[in-house]
């Protein structure tokens, strides 16, 4: 019998004062069995980070091709792509035929290792790489319950989290942006 993920509703108050976006997001996010807490708080980071229209979290995990998160357009046009972790270069580079537009969000404690690795081959192509602080990342996990409430203010390259457990931020580094 297959493991069936894990069910998480977040309310979270978004301030982007990057871009003068503000809204309340309504989230249910499934963590998948084989997916670490940190992994599934850095994709709702991203999620927060990109927030716009027909913005969705895809089947992720459970569906090779697809990102983790994408923006399609009504007449069904990928217009973003956002994958997480340290993606192969043949399947970002597919994505960025597929896709308008491409973000990498690396954080975990191999990003480092994997973008001295990796860089030279992704600086061919036209996509942004971001990297989370593994630790702040970390931080965030612990504040994690089935149910939240979360207050996100994003300015520069850091998001504030606010949360019933506690308080971090998490800095979110430019590796490259096209």
């Amino acid at each position: 019998m297959a493991l069936k993920p894990t069910i998480f509703k977040m309310n979270i108050n978004l301030s982007n004062l990057n871009n003068d976006h503000y809204d309340t997001l309504n989230l249910t996010v499934a963590q998948h069995p084989s997916e670490t807490v940190e992994r599934m708080m850095a994709r709702v980071m991203a999620y927060c980070l990109n927030a716009q229209e027909f913005l969705s979290f895809t089947k992720g995990l459970s569906v090779a091709d697809d990102p983790d998160i994408w923006v399609k357009s009504l007449d069904d046009q990928l217009l973003l792509w956002i994958d997480m972790g340290e993606p192969a270069f043949d399947r970002i580079k597919k994505a960025s035929r597929l896709a308008k537009q491409v973000k990498v969000y690396s954080f975990n404690s191999k990003s480092a290792v994997w973008w001295k690795q990796s860089s030279a081959d992704f600086g061919k192509l036209n996509i942004d790489v971001y990297q989370f602080n593994f630790e702040q990342v970390q931080a965030l996990a612990k504040l994690l319950k089935r149910t939240m409430d979360y207050s996100v203010t994003i300015a520069g390259d850091t998001l504030y989290i606010a949360a019933e457990l506690g308080e971090c931020e998490i800095s979110c580094n430019a590796l490259q942006v096209q």
